[in-house]
């Protein structure tokens, strides 16, 4: 039970880099934990970098062939605009990435499967049903695991935490992760029926006590996200708690959203505070970390899987350019995810600042935002590092000059 690679995780990243190097030619030992994927409530949008990440990778035919959906347009929406105003002033989604026609959309479930089959297809072992028992790393790296009522132990020379937010193989590793304070409740939900909406159009806004998201999949189904105070815990709790939140949707400002509170929920409604994660140094003797085992963003910038995908990326791209029997050397992976999740974590915070805080001073300095901002495109660039990457805007954008510029009212 020797391999090249154990990957511990099958979700998105484990299963693209099992993919990944597989296809490169690599003994690929795969273990995943559910035996069938659920709606975890968010992994469902790649902004235009992360699809160029994507095609890099070599899986974006994949995921169009498997109702890949692309979103061409974004509207911001606020209680002190004009909806008019708002939709005349859409922003075109193709402009971030060359030949990216925007963000990319797909059920992650079925996102999960497509992989973890691609995976297969590619020549690694992948198991399903798997609970992983013990972790060992150092000189000589091994996963002890059941599976069909059996313990086995398998070793490699590199083990690859891909299995979320409560890895294990952080823990054994002792990689630190640092976490913010929370600053919102975020809740989401799928909703079919969907009947009136532009499926080529992702919307944002804040109304009263409630800010919005709205992600198309495709034909009649839309992911709707909302934030709310971290004092307004129960809001949405309780049998009823699906038709209050999409009834929070009904907005002045953003008459549109009448489609989407008449819609039907297709799965569950999860809340979840929304802050940062971080490690410095997403690797250790004989494991590296990959995805939100390694730390994530603020969801409010919706950008899990495109950190995924560049994570995969990187780290298959050292694999691959490592000489055998030579140990792959992850400094510039650190390096680069240090300063990309850094700047993220800033745009982050002005996107919360801005969209998901509540009351009259809170609504003043939107109002003032975008009345600022429509005059000087430059100070919505926070934005653009969403959509384009963290790396395509100036330094500058991502200091304390610029939040002020950005949060006076």
């Amino acid at each position: 039970m020797t391999y090249d690679l154990i990957i511990v995780g099958g979700g998105i990243g484990g299963s693209a880099l099992a993919a990944t190097m597989a296809k490169a030619g690599r003994s690929v030992l795969l273990l995943e934990k559910s035996t069938q994927y659920k709606d975890r409530v968010r992994g469902e949008w790649i902004a235009p970098w992360g699809v160029a990440e994507v095609r890099r990778l070599g899986l974006y035919d994949l995921l169009r062939q498997a109702g890949g959906h692309h979103i061409t347009s974004h509207v911001t929406y606020d209680e002190s605009r004009e909806p008019a105003t708002a939709e005349q002033t859409a922003l075109p989604l193709e402009i971030f990435a060359e030949g990216v026609p925007g963000p990319l959309a797909i059920g992650h479930p079925h996102h999960c499967q497509t992989l973890f089959d691609e995976a297969v297809r590619s020549g690694a072992t992948a198991l399903r049903g798997v609970n992983v028992t013990s972790v060992t790393l150092g000189a000589k790296p091994s996963v002890t695991y059941k599976s069909d009522g059996k313990e086995i132990t398998a070793t490699a020379p590199l083990i690859v935490g891909a299995e979320g937010r409560q890895s294990l193989v952080r823990k054994e590793a002792g990689v630190t992760l640092h976490q913010d304070k929370p600053h919102h409740w975020f809740a989401g939900l799928l909703v079919e029926n969907v009947h009136g909406w532009d499926e080529t159009r992702q919307a944002i806004g804040t109304e009263d006590n409630f800010g919005f998201l709205a992600f198309p999949q495709g034909g009649d189904r839309v992911r709707v996200y909302g934030g709310y105070a971290l004092d307004e815990k129960g809001r949405f709790k309780g049998e009823d708690g699906a038709r209050k939140f999409l009834d929070a949707f009904r907005m002045r400002s953003a008459p549109d959203n009448e489609a989407l509170a008449a819609g039907t929920p297709a799965g569950p409604l999860f809340s979840y505070f929304n802050n940062d994660s971080w490690t410095d140094e997403p690797y250790a003797d004989g494991c590296v970390l990959i995805g939100d085992a390694a730390g994530w963003n603020d969801p409010i910038n919706g950008l899990g899987l495109s950190i995924t995908y560049r994570d995969v990326r990187i780290v298959s791209d050292i694999l691959k350019s490592t000489p055998e029997a030579q140990e792959p050397d992850f400094r510039s992976y650190a390096e680069e995810r240090r300063e990309r999740m850094r700047r993220l974590r800033f745009a982050g915070m002005l996107q919360a600042t801005l969209d998901m805080e509540f009351g009259e001073d809170a609504r003043a300095r939107r109002k003032s935002y975008h009345e600022r901002s429509a005059a000087d495109p430059s100070l919505g660039m926070h934005g653009f590092a969403i959509m384009g990457g963290p790396e395509s805007v100036p330094d500058e954008v991502f200091t304390d000059a610029h939040k002020m510029r950005v949060l006076q009212s």
